[in-house]
């Protein structure tokens, strides 16, 4: 489908995650003009979404309404098919582009299969190797693998996991992931934080009056011990060191928010707030002296403003951090969390060791090699465009 005469491309984005790592592609597709780029919410995360998107000046072209009831993933998954579906019928685009590996981004890549429409998986090749974890992520990543015309993995090793997984590469390009073009679009702005509370720790940060440790927990199989043991370690991290501030976004989960408060509200030195706006996310990475989170974006976030992250998960998709020294694989276990966040803190050699290395996620040109893949994908230009190569050789082959 075209509107006028440029192909209708569909991006689907139902999380914040997705909306981050969608808006540059928008954008690039937007400015080269020879696609027509549609952007669709799927309800997921509403109001997320539309918080990222308002930080790229971007909304919705086409908008689905939930009803969710009991917040199930049969619920929502069932409500998201048909939904999408009905949308395809109205007025079929001539791609989907799906991001990583939601409930929306596995819905959204079955209903364009279904309908013979072609879908370009953006970040594809991730794999923990666990279907527990992350889950249910793990399987929807691999689920998309099978419905994909086109696979944009983010990293050498993500393409090795396709190709292992028998995925040719004449339909496999390494793009660098669009997080990193995402957070390189908002640094250079002023913000301006809504809470006060936000911008002073902030600030302060910045200044060097004290150190900012920024805490991001809300998987769902962090959810119970797990989460317990990460906030007592952030607790006792905190009465270890006095110079210590913590900044934590609470994720809007029940789950998570009882727990949260439970055990860190009203602490002096820890500031609670909503889900920050994408650039104010930005200001609080680059403030921070560590990181501590079980976020995938964050992973790759970070890298970029050069602070070490403490990866609190028994597994990621994402080793390319690790394998390259910015991140640590921590876990959940209260003592080692404590004690490795200590070490880094307590010796500046270490973290700036962790602090001097290339961000193995992309250069800042994953949008416009993804908006140049779809247009080859669609027959609108003859060759493919070169693949992201990192700057530092990964260490693990």
């Amino acid at each position: 489908m075209t509107r006028g005469d440029a192909p209708v491309v569909w991006l689907i984005a139902g999380t914040r995650p997705e909306a981050i790592k969608m808006a540059p592609v928008v954008q690039e597709m937007r400015r080269s003009g020879r696609l027509d780029p549609v952007l669709v919410a799927t309800g997921q995360h509403p109001e997320l979404v539309d918080q990222v998107l308002a930080a790229f000046s971007l909304t919705p072209d086409l908008r689905l309404t939930l009803n969710r009831v009991e917040g199930g993933q049969p619920e929502l998954f069932s409500q998201l098919v048909t939904g999408l579906d009905a949308l395809a019928a109205q007025r079929p685009p001539a791609a989907v582009l799906v991001q990583g590996d939601t409930t929306s981004t596995v819905a959204g890549a079955l209903v364009a299969f279904w309908r013979k429409i072609p879908v370009v998986h953006l970040e594809a090749g991730l794999r923990s190797f666990d279907l527990r974890s992350p889950f249910p992520e793990e399987l929807n990543r691999r689920l998309v693998t099978q419905t994909a015309s086109l696979h944009l993995a983010p990293t050498p090793a993500a393409a090795r996991n396709l190709r292992t997984e028998s995925i040719d590469d004449s339909v496999l390009l390494v793009t660098g992931n669009t997080v990193v073009d995402a957070i390189s679009r908002v640094t250079d702005r002023g913000v301006s934080f809504a809470d006060s509370a936000v911008s002073e720790v902030v600030e302060s940060a910045t200044r060097g009056e004290c150190r900012l440790v920024l805490v991001t927990a809300h998987r769902r199989e962090s959810w119970g011990d797990p989460l317990t043991r990460i906030l007592s370690a952030v607790d006792t991290l905190l009465a270890r060191h006095p110079d210590v501030r913590v900044l934590l976004p609470v994720h809007p989960n029940p789950a998570v928010q009882e727990a949260v408060l439970k055990t860190l509200a009203g602490h002096p030195r820890v500031v609670l707030t909503p889900a920050l706006p994408y650039e104010q996310t930005a200001a609080a990475i680059a403030a921070s002296s560590l990181v501590l989170s079980d976020s995938g974006g964050i992973q790759e976030e970070a890298p970029t403003f050069k602070v070490p992250v403490l990866v609190l998960r028994d597994t990621t998709e994402r080793m390319e951090a690790v394998n390259a020294g910015c991140a640590m694989l921590v876990g959940t276990d209260a003592e080692l969390i404590v004690d490795t966040a200590s070490r880094l803190l307590a010796d500046p050699a270490q973290r700036a060791a962790m602090s001097t290395r290339a961000n193995p996620f992309g250069d800042g040109r994953a949008a416009e090699r993804t908006e140049q893949a779809v247009a080859w994908l669609l027959g609108l230009t003859a060759e493919a465009p070169e693949p992201f190569v990192p700057e530092q050789a990964e260490v693990v082959q």
